[in-house]
């Protein structure tokens, strides 16, 4: 089939397609899929269950994951959802703010090569599509797939673009769009030997069942004072965890001050860990405590009990499936703490919390309970692959 049509313009189906149809494969032949989801940890875990449905509807086609630079090396030998990884240099809104300095025959360069991949079905999983959708269509899929918000380019098959919908169930109603109905919520992500092996010569760690603190998010507006994270540790200290307490390298002065605030003996890991030797933690851990963050939802991969401190917003888009070992507690503060202004069309300049009104004895009442409940029913440990 000819790929030298311009971007964007329908295609008229051959004779192949005509026969596929026939057949009951609306698609024609599917042997190369492109996903755009380059973004950040927790994003991928959302998209995981979609990826499965495509996974399970094309079992034969190669899944190229369009995202960043973590998701290869990441997902280097982890799951089967993906085959490839093409790290995407910065393109304006679609995984960089819209606004940032790029290069433009970086990108070029990028669509050019994607393009000479062929692509059969090309699925953006990258937002409202006013940026992402354009650059889906440069790749000259033969059919695309996504979520159009008012005013973004049109793909051929789209679902509209509803901003507080879950992001695990919007990803799956545009792989529903190919065929592809849901057949897990949620997928699990394997430990690597070597998450297991860079955690062994990182930190050693106590023998007691370890509860997992992690006081940091991006976004600033969606981190809980660390004096109450602190609270909370030292609450499952005294029911006989030894708790730790995780970020990364910027996130430093956010675990230390947890430690610092706390009364009981913690393991401040702040920067120690890379995502491979998180994933190791977070399977050893009996339960983690954590704002709405990769992290967070990382754990939930990996098979971990968790709760979930949201904003109300971000619990409608992020929040987890099930609830027999996901507990969460959230603020339903609209306005900015500091100006007054509401926050749901718009972002003011400040970045105080708007999780801190969560109380502390909700939180500890939660933890305790989930923390109970997985020492009377020890769930089973994470798998291994190599």
């Amino acid at each position: 089939m000819s790929r030298s049509l311009p971007p964007g313009l329908p295609r008229a189906g051959g004779p192949k397609e005509a026969v596929a149809a026939v057949a009951g494969e609306p698609f024609g032949e599917v042997r190369r899929i492109a996903v755009l989801r380059a973004n950040g940890l927790g994003d991928f875990v959302f998209a995981m269950p979609a990826l499965a449905a495509l996974r399970e509807r094309y079992p034969h086609a190669q899944i190229t994951l369009l995202g960043k630079r973590w998701h290869r090396s990441f997902l280097k030998g982890r799951s089967r959802l993906v085959d490839e990884v093409v790290a995407l240099p910065p393109v304006p809104g679609v995984g960089v703010p819209e606004d940032v300095e790029v290069d433009e025959a970086a990108i070029d360069a990028c669509v050019d090569d994607l393009r000479r991949r062929a692509f059969d079905l090309a699925f953006q999983f990258q937002g409202g599509g006013r940026y992402s959708n354009p650059f889906l269509l440069r790749l000259d899929a033969r059919h695309s797939f996504g979520a159009c918000a008012p005013g973004a380019q049109p793909l051929a098959h789209s679902i509209p673009y509803v901003v507080w919908q879950n992001e695990r169930l919007r990803l799956l109603e545009v792989a529903a769009l190919a065929g592809a109905p849901a057949i897990q919520l949620e997928p699990r992500l394997p430990v690597l030997s070597r998450d297991r092996r860079e955690l062994a010569e990182q930190v050693t760690l106590p023998s007691e069942p370890l509860a997992v603190l992690s006081p940091g998010a991006m976004d600033p507006r969606r981190r809980w004072p660390v004096e109450h994270f602190a609270a909370v540790g030292d609450a499952l200290a005294a029911a006989g965890a030894a708790v730790v307490v995780q970020g990364d390298h910027s996130e430093r002065h956010l675990t230390a001050g947890v430690v610092a605030a706390m009364h009981r003996q913690a393991l401040d890991l702040g920067g120690r860990l890379s995502l491979d030797g998180l994933t190791a933690l977070l399977a050893r851990a009996r339960i983690m405590v954590a704002n709405d963050s990769g992290p967070l939802h990382l754990a939930q991969a990996v098979g971990g009990a968790t709760v979930g401190l949201y904003w109300l917003v971000n619990l409608f888009v992020s929040g987890p499936p099930t609830v027999s070992r996901r507990r969460y507690a959230m603020s339903l503060r609209l306005a900015c703490p500091e100006c007054g202004r509401e926050n749901l069309a718009m972002r003011c300049e400040h970045d105080v919390s708007f999780i801190a009104d969560i109380p502390v004895d909700e939180v500890l009442g939660l933890a305790l309970a989930l923390w109970h409940q997985e020492t009377a029913v020890p769930v089973a440990p994470a798998s291994v692959s190599r």
